[in-house]
């Protein structure tokens, strides 16, 4: 259970719902007038934590710098908006939020029970529409037991609300780019010199005495010729690699929102002068 010792440990402290799930973190503690019991967490929810939320913390319990509360994520982000004025909640804005969490009030003890069977429902039945005790005051992490609730004037009112967009972005797969090295052969034509040796024959004058005359005799060259030879090597010639690059581009986003109008009717007037 939470009580005032722990209001200056619930500051920026998050917020988990009974499945485990983080809701928000905690900017604001109301109090019960009086007694300065710890009763609301405003709690900053939402895409970008600009969204202010009321989450009941009387049977929260703080563990590991986190409370965890009997109520569910989406309850919280269903929950009506409080419009605060003077540091205090109106009964009917405190009647909102006990209804939304399925929560009953006992009359001036500062108790709060939630409907979880029969049992807590034969014992709301049997209390009846109880009156609240005094109205809660917002302390910012402090508690100032004993104000209580000022004079107000009878009225009746109504609460507007009106939805928010929230957008924000998400990184989705596009597509993937890869390399593949293939091997291919190609015909490459090469033009190579290449030399022969040829002969021919070359007369000239003799001079001296005649060798070995009127004998047989041969001689005889030897005739060279070059011939293309090819070998190959493997050498590199390229490095071919991907980058990333982040571009960014203006996209529009549509939703469509619903909002609360009010108009005022007189059962005094004729009905075409409204």
């Amino acid at each position: 259970m939470i009580d005032q010792k722990h209001v200056d440990a619930l500051y920026d402290c998050d917020v988990i719902d009974n499945q485990g799930e983080k809701i928000g973190s905690v900017k604001r503690v109301w109090l019960e007038d009086g007694t300065g019991r710890p009763m609301w967490a405003e709690v900053h929810t939402g895409l970008f934590g600009m969204k202010e939320s009321f989450v009941p913390i009387q049977q929260g319990e703080v563990a590991g710098g986190g409370i965890t509360v009997p109520v569910s994520k989406q309850q919280v982000k269903d929950a009506p908006s409080v419009r605060t004025s003077d540091d205090h909640m109106t009964d009917e804005e405190q009647d909102a939020l006990y209804r939304h969490y399925g929560m009953i009030p006992q009359a001036k003890t500062g108790e709060h029970d939630r409907i979880d069977g029969g049992q807590d429902r034969r014992r709301a039945a049997a209390q009846g529409n109880a009156t609240r005790g005094d109205a809660l005051g917002r302390n910012e992490m402090r508690a100032e037991g004993g104000r209580g609730t000022g004079v107000r004037d009878e009225g009746a009112e109504v609460t507007l609300s009106e939805e928010k967009l929230d957008v924000g972005t998400r990184n989705v797969e596009t597509g993937r780019v890869r390399l593949v090295k293939h091997t291919v052969t190609e015909q490459r034509n090469i033009t190579v010199p290449v030399t022969h040796e040829e002969v021919r024959v070359v007369r000239e004058p003799a001079k001296g005495t005649a060798g070995k005359a009127f004998t047989d005799e041969s001689a005889e060259v030897t005739l060279h010729r070059e011939e293309p030879v090819v070998q190959k090597r493997t050498e590199a010639t390229e490095r071919v690699r991907l980058e990333k690059n982040a571009v960014t581009e203006q996209r529009e986003v549509k939703g469509e929102v619903r909002k609360e109008r009010v108009e005022v009717e007189r059962d005094d007037e004729p009905r075409g002068r409204r």
